[in-house]
């Protein structure tokens, strides 16, 4: 089993107070645990910490990709694990995802969830399917080699389509594991970004 030594899990987090602290305890068991907290205005920050994470603090609420990009730039293991704040992911799932990347049989792995919540994920994701062969290219679970993280641009509105696609333009052998998620008590927005990841994907797929 992947441990410390070779993997680091970064979960970005905003306003994840009440949510944090269990999903940190279960992921420290196994894994370092690094929480870009993206400037949360609740206690967010203090939860992960007590529950064994280190903190890192964005100054201003600049969203999950900026979050995403600081954590990749902290990691110091071969491996990086994405992992969402609210609870919907399983630890166990971390080896399904890792470990095709540690036998360097892939350089990105995706946790393909069964459910697709949203109309939009599961648009961007057709599109993406133009040039890449996944089925949740929206999925918060994902593991990858760092240098390929640091070299992504992830300049896009969210990873829907865009994270897979820039990942293949840089060579990336992708594969993809199904997961089950946990269901959380959280309310859904609608994701407006969505709007603006349709027109980056079509960028992607006619120019990239």
């Amino acid at each position: 089993m992947a441990g410390t030594d070779e993997v680091t899990v970064v979960v970005p987090a905003y306003n994840e107070g009440d949510r944090i602290g269990p999903v940190v305890r279960e992921l420290t068991q196994t894994y370092r645990v690094l929480v870009v907290d993206d400037g949360s205005t609740d206690n967010t920050a203090s939860e992960a910490e007590t529950a064994g994470a280190t903190v890192l603090r964005q100054p201003q609420n600049a969203g999950y990709v900026a979050a995403l990009k600081r954590g990749f730039q902290e990691v110091t293991t071969e491996v990086v694990v994405t992992f969402d704040a609210d609870g919907e992911h399983r630890p166990d799932d971390i080896e399904r995802v890792v470990g095709p990347v540690i036998e360097d049989r892939m350089d990105l792995v995706l946790g393909a969830r069964t459910t697709i919540p949203r109309p939009s994920e599961r648009i961007l994701t057709r599109l993406a399917r133009v040039k890449v062969d996944v089925i949740d290219s929206g999925t918060g679970l994902r593991a990858l080699r760092i240098g390929l993280a640091r070299n992504l641009d992830l300049d896009t509105a969210c990873t829907c389509g865009t994270f897979v696609l820039e990942a293949a333009g840089e060579g990336a052998r992708i594969g993809e594991v199904p997961i089950e998620t946990r269901t959380v008590q959280k309310p859904r927005g609608i994701a407006w970004q969505h709007g603006k990841q349709l027109i980056h994907v079509l960028w992607y797929l006619l120019f990239s």
